[in-house]
């Protein structure tokens, strides 16, 4: 008896389960923590709710049709782009999914695959399922629940599709040569667009809660951070599809990556803030814009490559956030909390300084003795500059397609349901939504009438002295 096929390879199954169980951790209970400890105290259930319903939906999208409309056989609409924009929508949930994986655009253009169609089904879910839970982070606080429940399948099945198979499945812009190494546009652009779409739909918070939008629990949410830096290592490691020397090379670049740019934004916030101090949340977000800006880059360049990536991004999405967030329209858009910045702007930068710094040097498949090294180039190094416009002309579909299909699914939605909660709902908060609360009052858990602090001692300050005893 023999436990796997010839062509299984246990070692690059193995990584590809583990790495995509690194990434799924990022969502939860990654995300659910990092957002729901930032958010204020009384709307943390809500979005650790939302994020644990929104993983879940995706799942079962994704075994129904997802999967197949983002790495199948291409679904021919017109053409042109439409030739080769979104895959054909079937199940996997036949009892053929133990064969080995195979992406049809892409036969012939890498190794063939070392796992089965399960492993890399579900490698590509966790994926699937953090985008709509990024851009959460954009309507927080307001969006009504149960258009949270259809929104996500929707978005899902007509944008994130399109998104993956445009880049990752051979589709229109993977034939024109676009690089995306693991989601800097299908995932982060994505992400960062729809949900500053979303805010601008749905509308604003209240305005008491946008002028004391005070984090509840920080320690938390540097538990939910830190989950997501080291998740990462899947999130990047894991899309060679092997674990070769270039998925060590992708892990190293995440990390230095990241690093550079928390530094770099903490040394901004030192020397350009208003407050001229250095913040934990400061922090955060630089670490999240290092993650996202070499996530389209982490397997295409080299480490100094890799460095120069964080820097910039950093920098770039700091001036954003404390520059660009100032202006009136960003004033009147509610992106809760700054998904626009740290995902759209850092997952563009990235995207488009991979056309600068791809260098022909980082070998992602070796080509064996009858054929040639699988490179990439870019113009610093490859002396390829036509890589750059390659990248803005992707970038600038996931933009375009992704903000039509997140206006016309809520528009649409909008016309049966409320998108935003009533205003005495989002007084309430979390009680008023699911009767639920994060931090109960003492009141409520142990049954006992508990006096403020502040009424107790105004009783004790207005009573009647005790009079002296007689001797």
């Amino acid at each position: 008896m023999l436990p796997y096929p010839d062509w299984l390879n246990s070692g690059d199954n193995a990584w590809q389960l583990v790495a995509a169980t690194l990434v799924g951790l990022m969502s939860i209970p990654g995300i659910a923590v990092l957002y729901g400890g930032i958010v204020q105290k009384k709307w943390a259930v809500n979005t650790m709710l939302m994020a644990f319903t929104g993983f879940s939906l995706v799942l079962v999208v994704w075994v129904l049709w997802g999967f197949k409309m983002g790495f199948g056989e291409p679904l021919k609409l017109g053409p042109g782009i439409l030739q080769s924009a979104v895959g054909k929508p079937r199940t996997i949930l036949s009892s053929n999914n133990q064969q080995i994986a195979y992406i049809p655009l892409l036969d012939g253009t890498m190794p063939s695959f070392r796992f089965s169609e399960t492993t890399l089904a579900y490698f590509q879910f966790v994926f699937a399922a953090i985008t709509p839970l990024l851009f959460l982070g954009s309507v927080v606080g307001r969006m009504n629940f149960k258009v949270w429940l259809i929104f996500v399948p929707l978005w899902s099945t007509f944008a994130y599709s399109v998104n993956a198979f445009l880049l990752w499945g051979g589709g229109w812009w993977a034939h024109a040569g676009a690089l995306d190494y693991s989601g800097g546009y299908v995932i982060h652009l994505a992400a960062g667009t729809s949900g500053f779409v979303a805010a601008a739909v749905i509308g604003p918070r209240l305005r008491r809660d946008r002028e004391r939008a005070v984090p509840n629990n920080l320690p938390l949410a540097a538990v939910g951070a830190g989950v997501l830096w080291l998740g990462w290592n899947g999130f990047n490691g894991g899309d060679p599809y092997f674990s070769g020397a270039d998925a060590s090379l992708a892990v190293l670049n995440t990390n230095l990556a990241t690093a550079v740019a928390l530094l770099t934004w903490v040394i901004w916030d030192i020397f350009a803030s208003k407050q001229r101090k250095p913040t934990f949340l400061g922090g955060v977000n630089g670490m999240i814009t290092g993650l996202v800006a070499i996530t389209p880059a982490a397997g295409f360049v080299n480490s100094f490559g890799a460095m120069i990536i964080g820097a910039v991004a950093s920098s770039l999405v700091w001036m954003s956030w404390n520059w660009l967030g100032r202006t009136r329209l960003f004033k009147k858009v509610d992106d809760t909390l700054g998904v626009f910045h740290t995902h759209g702007v850092a997952g563009l930068a990235g995207g488009l300084l991979v056309g600068v710094l791809a260098d022909p040097h980082i070998v992602e498949y070796l080509g064996g003795s009858t054929g040639t090294d699988v490179t990439t180039a870019g113009w610093l190094y490859g002396h390829h500059p036509k890589q750059i416009l390659i990248q803005a002309g992707a970038a600038g579909t996931v933009i375009v397609w992704d903000a039509l299909i997140t206006f016309v699914i809520l528009r649409v939605l909008g016309l049966f349901m409320k998108l935003r909660m009533p205003d005495e709902v989002l007084e309430a908060g979390d009680v008023g939504v699911h009767d639920e609360e994060a931090y109960p009052d003492e009141g409520i858990v142990t049954g006992r009438r508990v006096e403020p602090i502040g009424a107790t001692r105004a009783e004790s300050a207005g009573a009647k002295p005790a009079e002296p005893a007689d001797d």
